[in-house]
Parts: C-alpha cells; sequence; structure tokens
C-alpha cells in the first residue's frame, strides 16, 4: 500500500469520524428540546432498548409517556428519535408533504411485500396511491358489501355451534379466519375457504409475522448481515416461497378471467365491470387494468396483493376482537346498539332484503361505538417516520437522518384531548364534541397524505359484523378488559386470548 492510498483511507477515516460527530452535535441540540430518558455517553439510550421481551417492549413507551406527559426523545447510536404522543408534533409529522418516508423498521417488510403502496415512497408511491384510489372509491363498497353478508352468515353459523356445545369463543381465531377471508375475496377474487391449501396459507401468514416480529424485536437482527448469517433471512425466504406462488397462480386466474370479460380495457371502470356477468369485482381487477395500459408490471400487482392481504386482515381482525371485547364489558352500551339495529330494520320498507350502505349509514351510535373502540384500543398502535431532511416541529428543531414515531396508543390517551381516556364514551364522537378537538388527536386509519385507504373499507366491514352478530346474539364477558396484558407486535395484540361468551337472543 502506497502513501497516497494510506492518506486517501485517512481523510475518508476523518471524514466519517467528523460526520458522526456532526450527527452527534445535530442530535444533542435536538434533545435539548424534548425531555426524555437519561442518556450514556455513545450509547444514548440503547441499553434500555435490550433484553426485553414483547411484554416489556410494549410497556416501556407507555411508562415513557406517562412520566413525560408531552412527546420526549431518544438518542440511539448517535441518531434522534421523536415519540410524538401530542396532537401538535404528530399534526406536524402527518401533514407534512415532505416527511412520507417509512422508517428503516418497514425494510423488513420488503422480502414480503417489496415496496407497495406500505413501504414505498416518492413517485412510485404517488403513482401506486394514484391507481388504487379509485378501487376504494365510495361507489365500489357496494360490491364488497356482498362478501362482508356472506362471510357474516359463516360467522354466525360458527358462534352458534359455540352457543349449542355451551362453549365460550375465542374471539382472535374466529377474528383472524373472518378477516382474511373477506381480503382475500374482495382482494383477489377467491373464496379462501373453498381452495385446499386455505389453512396452510392462513398458517404461513402467521408465520411470517411472527419472523418480522423477531426481528424487530432483537436490535442485534436489524443489520442484514448477522440477519443472514444466523440464518433468519433464509427460514423467513422459505415460508413466503409458497405465499408468493399462491398469490401469482390467483394473479394468473384472475388475468385470464379479466381480460375474457373486458375487451377494452379503456372503457374500464370499477363501477361498471362484470354487469353482464355473475362475476364480481376485485381489487386486483383495478391492477390489471392497470397493467393492460402498461402502468404496473406483474411484480407490482404481485406487491400490492400481498400488502392488502396483509394490511387488510390483521388489522381488521385486531378491531374485531377488541370491539366484541368492549361491548362484552360494557352491557348498556350493547343494549343500545341492539335497539338502533332494530329500529333501523323496522323503518325499512322491506325488512327481508339485505342491508345496503344507507342502512348501515343510519347507524350513528354503532359509528361512535366503532370509533371509541379503536379510539382505545388502534389496531396499528405504532407508526413510523424517517426524516430525510432538516425539519421543524412547530418552532422545534429535527435533524436530518432522524426518526420520528407516533405512538398512536398514548395520543389516543391524551387527557388534554379525552379526558378520563381509560373510560369508554362513545359521546366522545358527537359532533359538537369531535369539532373540539385537534384533528390530528385521533388517527387510527393515520392521517394526512399517508392515510389508509382502505378505511372506509375497513369501517363497513366492521358494522357489517356487528349488526349481523347483534341481532342473534348477547355477548357476554369473560375477560375482563382490566386484564388484559399487550405486547409488542405488528398490530395491537393481546399476550392471551380475549374471551367472551355469546347466547341466543
Amino acid at each position: 500500500m502506497d502513501w497516497l492510498t494510506i492518506v486517501l483511507l485517512l481523510i475518508l477515516a476523518l471524514l466519517a469520524l467528523y460526520e458522526v460527530h456532526l450527527r452527534l452535535l445535530l442530535s444533542n441540540r435536538a434533545a435539548k428540546q424534548f425531555p426524555g430518558p437519561r442518556r450514556l455517553p455513545v450509547l444514548g439510550n440503547a441499553l434500555a432498548l435490550l433484553f426485553n421481551d414483547q411484554v416489556s417492549t410494549f410497556k416501556l413507551p407507555r411508562r415513557w409517556a406517562q412520566r413525560y406527559k408531552e412527546s420526549y426523545r431518544l438518542v440511539i447510536r448517535g441518531g434522534f428519535v421523536i415519540n410524538a404522543i401530542r396532537a401538535r408534533e404528530t399534526e406536524a409529522l402527518l401533514s407534512s408533504t415532505k416527511l412520507i418516508d417509512k422508517s428503516i423498521l418497514y425494510t423488513f417488510l420488503y422480502p414480503f411485500m417489496g415496496k407497495g403502496l406500505l413501504t414505498s415512497t416518492g413517485p412510485k408511491w404517488f403513482h401506486r396511491r394514484k391507481i388504487l384510489t379509485a378501487a376504494f372509491h365510495f361507489n365500489i363498497l357496494p360490491k364488497f358489501l356482498v362478501t362482508f353478508q356472506e362471510e357474516c352468515d359463516k360467522l354466525l353459523r360458527k358462534l352458534d355451534a359455540d352457543v349449542k356445545a355451551g362453549n365460550t369463543t375465542t374471539l382472535q381465531s374466529v377474528a383472524a379466519r373472518f378477516t382474511l377471508n373477506t381480503i382475500c375475496e374482495t382482494a383477489m377474487g377467491v373464496k379462501l375457504d373453498s381452495m385446499s391449501m386455505a389453512d396452510e396459507y392462513r398458517a404461513k401468514i402467521q408465520e411470517v409475522i411472527k419472523l418480522l416480529l423477531l426481528r424487530v424485536m432483537n436490535p442485534w437482527l436489524v443489520e442484514e448481515f448477522p440477519y443472514r448469517l444466523l440464518g433468519f433471512r433464509r427460514r423467513l425466504m422459505k415460508v413466503l416461497k409458497p405465499i408468493h406462488a399462491f398469490t401469482r397462480s390467483i394473479i394468473k386466474q384472475r388475468r385470464d378471467l379479466f381480460h375474457a370479460n373486458v375487451k377494452n380495457v379503456d372503457d374500464f371502470s370499477e363501477e361498471n365491470i362484470y354487469v353482464n356477468t355473475n362475476q364480481r369485482y376485485a381489487l386486483l381487477d383495478t391492477l390489471l387494468a392497470s397493467e393492460a395500459k402498461n402502468q404496473i408490471d406483474e411484480e407490482g400487482i404481485r406487491e400490492e396483493v400481498d400488502t392488502f392481504m396483509f394490511e387488510g386482515h390483521d388489522t381488521t381482525a385486531s378491531a374485531f376482537t377488541f370491539i366484541f371485547l368492549v361491548i362484552a364489558n360494557h352491557q348498556e352500551a350493547q343494549r343500545q346498539l341492539v335497539e338502533e339495529i332494530e329500529t333501523m330494520i323496522a323503518g325499512r320498507s322491506n325488512p327481508t332484503e339485505p342491508l345496503s350502505m344507507h342502512d348501515y349509514g343510519e347507524l350513528k351510535f354503532m359509528d361512535r361505538v366503532i370509533k371509541e373502540c379503536l379510539r382505545l384500543y388502534p389496531p396499528v398502535p405504532f407508526i413510523s417516520r424517517a426524516v430525510l431532511e432538516d425539519a421543524q416541529l412547530g418552532d422545534r428543531f429535527i435533524p436530518k437522518d432522524s426518526m420520528a414515531n407516533v405512538h398512536i396508543f398514548d395520543l389516543h390517551r391524551d387527557p388534554e384531548q379525552f379526558p378520563d381516556p381509560e373510560r369508554f364514551d362513545p359521546d366522545r364522537f358527537l359532533p359538537e364534541n369531535v369539532e373540539k378537538r385537534n384533528p390530528y388527536a385521533y388517527v387510527p386509519f393515520s392521517a394526512g397524505p399517508r392515510n389508509c385507504i382502505g378505511q372506509r373499507f375497513a369501517m363497513l366491514e366492521l358494522k357489517a359484523i356487528l349488526t349481523a352478530v347483534l341481532r342473534e346474539f348477547r355477548v357476554l364477558p369473560v375477560t375482563k378488559r382490566e386484564d388484559v396484558v399487550f405486547v409488542a407486535d405488528m398490530v395491537l395484540r393481546s399476550r392471551d386470548p380475549i374471551v367472551v361468551k355469546f347466547e341466543r337472543r
């Protein structure tokens, strides 16, 4: 090695050290603006995040939220992390048209769903969002409602079997089967229960979630080298292989059907497709039309289908579980729900016809109950963004290369916005009360440019479930709200099964 090479290496090393030093200076400058736990030299707050299990990992941010009572900071390996738990910082983050990049945590999802709507950014994200917005237009929802109601009929038969056997019902397993069936049919146009690999597919999805969570929970697996070296990457790809094969096979089948029915893709619209056939519209059809117009390729379609399969079933299953936990433990609210449903049905011109979008829209108290349940138990309790340029949160500086987290679970418990926050009170969502709050104090579907594209879909599905079940059954508590122990996971989840008992009305 000659002297010139040595000099160049020294210069590079000094530049790297200077960059680290500058990053520490900026992080320390930002850290002085926010409260937060005591930092150690070099390590910052990294030790606090080590050696925690799923329960303690969930509890740690809750303790910090209670201690500081405002948005707080961490410094980890020289990097600044802002944890937003109040509406002021949440609004600055989520309303920004620049701070839309997801943090490094979302890169762990790349092997599963690639860079789809959840994980992509920049022009690709804008393009995909534009394509898929039409698929969730209000006029499209009635096409999905038939599927929801059919799956509700299957759910009622399952609950009836539990009642006849005198059994209690574990909500998580029932909810996961229901929501995976509905998202599979509405996203891909396939009845999962009718396929031989249905149970295998469900099991593989759960295994993927466990492997992704393992990486999030273990800081030494964040870097790609140890993750590969210890064999976790190989395990994940082995599990993903049949999932991706299943998705691709469905896309191929649906593509053939799509082109048999749609002769001119320029005339395609989500509203008129299949009007003269018995075939139902699926979200995949919108992607296939875009493919025919060279707006997306086959791998892009696979990314989006896997994204919707993942996001659309696990989050709604979490909401399903906690909504029934709440109404089982609040019998007066359940009584009012039943009364509202009966009043709505009695006022219909033809009570025997299936319920319509308009009918569900009449259930105003149910709407408030669901929103209050999502406040207390947000299915996605945490979202994370990368700060790729120097930014301001209000009057406070956030340096480039920081991480910005919104702890939705704690945000929804801000006592200034929601007095007595642990109390279940659907009247918090009366119009006159909503008007008094910062709109970014309540974000179960995120907010701003990257809000959840499927929130109306999810709300309609939850209303269909509640209406169908409460017309037939009374829900009684077994698990108490205060006994639930939460764990860190991709969605809000409890350590132990959540159990209720159904009785025929």
